[in-house]
């Protein structure tokens, strides 16, 4: 049952990922049909055709490396590199106007931000799901002995600006607790938050964790994760926590009078009470609040471990809230995250590089993710919004074999008023592509790795805890 889920995931991924490369091109496709253009190939993936079929005097094509798409047209700038020779390749063709290639080229960009307001309406219309953890501003983990901590940062805290901007938000774009932190420069942060009815400001250094020379390099952290509800999964056979009562879907709320902000919070207590053999544990089941009386001990198969009470998975996440925002704010959202993500990346002082950007693999990772959510669909539709928004605007950028450097020499020949040298236009467009293609391997390289599970010893998940049983 769980190899056909994950088939049909991998069904949707595929079915909705290429759905956007599809229209992206039959916008191309399209309108020089309308120009009246030599169309020689309609492809989605580039590479070595896996299948194709010819249609009055086009060829369809699903090539074989899973990555974008194209309209081969030779009347436009070469890029035989990418698209491959087609039959047209060395033929004589009556020469197209500039103002045909600036449709031919805009048009694939404007139908991705078609689709992306389309999406944007369904969105609106349907629902976007907003977990928990994602609403919040308050930090509901502060890592022992990191940044947060040694500046004074406490759970419960909520976070209301960072650098002198608001934040509204923990994760995402925009004005998010973690973008805000990512992108920040300089050696400290200033956090202001809201302590009970006390705003205060605390200024953690932000560290960045070790990596490896092939690997990612880390970026900016304070250490502090969102508060969340403290949701029980699975109790353990035999466990203090069974013996006590508790049960799938109880929610604990305090530990002795101490309320928890996040899953960790338990932990935590119990490790910093040694001296504290019995808990009393405020827990909310349905729309009662009852208190359970529970005593850790230790697992016997594993004897180094403190003492436990025996829950052995939490629900992340546990709770999610429908919002329904317009159509036009989602599309200006995503317009302002592409902003703030090219002025990190150009910023001499940001830690953000080419490297951390995410190509068709971690594109069709974070698909995968969404989809096995019980919000699947909801979550993806919201999530290609930003996707369309995104493959609009980078397509527009002026870099010969994107659309935007198609436009940029159409310019350049209406100005001239002569094409530019095919000689030279041809050189220009391998060289281009050449410099596409080497940076689209580079970043598979680092998102197979994100797949990978984490190597070492530290990262070895510990077996389940097993409880002696007592009567």
């Amino acid at each position: 049952m769980h190899v056909l889920n994950t088939i049909f995931i991998l069904f949707e991924v595929v079915v909705l990922f290429n759905l956007l490369i599809f229209v992206h091109e039959l916008g191309h496709f399209l309108a020089a049909k309308w120009r009246g253009l030599k169309i020689d190939r309609f492809a989605v993936w580039f590479g070595k055709p896996i299948w194709k079929m010819k249609i009055k005097g086009v060829e369809y094509a699903l090539g074989s490396i899973p990555a974008g798409g194209y309209v081969s047209l030779p009347q436009m700038a070469p890029m035989e590199m990418i698209e491959g020779k087609g039959e047209s390749t060395g033929e004589p063709l009556p020469p197209i106007s500039a103002l045909d290639k600036i449709i031919v080229a805009f048009a694939g960009p404007l139908f991705s931000f078609l689709l992306a307001l389309f999406f944007a309406v369904v969105v609106m219309l349907i629902g976007r799901p907003v977990s928990e953890a994602e609403a919040t501003t308050t930090i509901g983990y502060v890592e022992k002995d990191g940044p947060a901590e040694k500046a004074g940062l406490l759970p419960g805290d909520k976070i209301l600006e960072i650098n002198g901007r608001q934040v509204t938000k923990w994760g995402g774009m925009g004005n998010s607790v973690m973008w805000s932190v990512v992108s920040s420069e300089g050696d400290t942060i200033a956090v202001k938050v809201l302590r009970g009815d006390k705003e205060m400001t605390f200024n953690p250094a932000p560290v960045k964790d070790p990596t490896k020379p092939w690997q990612r390099k880390s970026l900016r952290q304070i250490k502090v994760d969102a508060a969340q509800s403290a949701v029980i999964s699975k109790v353990v056979t035999n466990s203090p926590a069974a013996r006590a009562g508790l049960r799938k879907g109880d929610e604990i709320l305090a530990v002795n009078g101490v309320k928890l902000y996040d899953i960790g919070g338990l932990r935590e207590y119990i490790d910093g009470h040694p001296a504290e053999t019995n808990l009393n544990l405020q827990v909310q089941r349905g729309a009662s609040r009852i208190d359970v009386a529970v005593t850790p001990e230790k697992p016997i198969n594993l004897p180094d471990e403190p003492p436990l009470i025996g829950i052995s998975e939490w629900l992340g996440n546990a709770k999610w809230q429908l919002v329904y925002p317009s159509a036009i704010q989602q599309v200006r959202d995503s317009v302002g995250a592409m902003i703030s993500t090219f002025g990190a990346l150009f910023s001499k002082k940001s830690d953000i590089k080419p490297q951390h950007l995410g190509g068709a693999i971690k594109i069709g990772q974070v698909y995968y993710t969404l989809f096995s959510n019980e919000n699947g669909w909801r979550l993806a539709i919201w999530f290609s919004v930003l996707m369309n928004v995104n493959l609009a605007l980078l397509n527009l950028l002026p870099f010969p074999v994107l659309d935007g450097g198609h436009i940029t020499l159409a310019l350049i020949e209406a100005v001239r008023r002569r094409p530019v040298s095919a000689w030279l236009l041809n050189w220009v467009q391998t060289a281009c592509a050449v410099v596409l293609i080497f940076y689209m391997v580079y970043i598979a390289f680092f998102d197979v790795q994100d797949l990978l599970p984490a190597g070492g010893k530290d990262n070895k998940p510990k077996p389940p805890p097993v409880f002696a049983p007592k009567q």
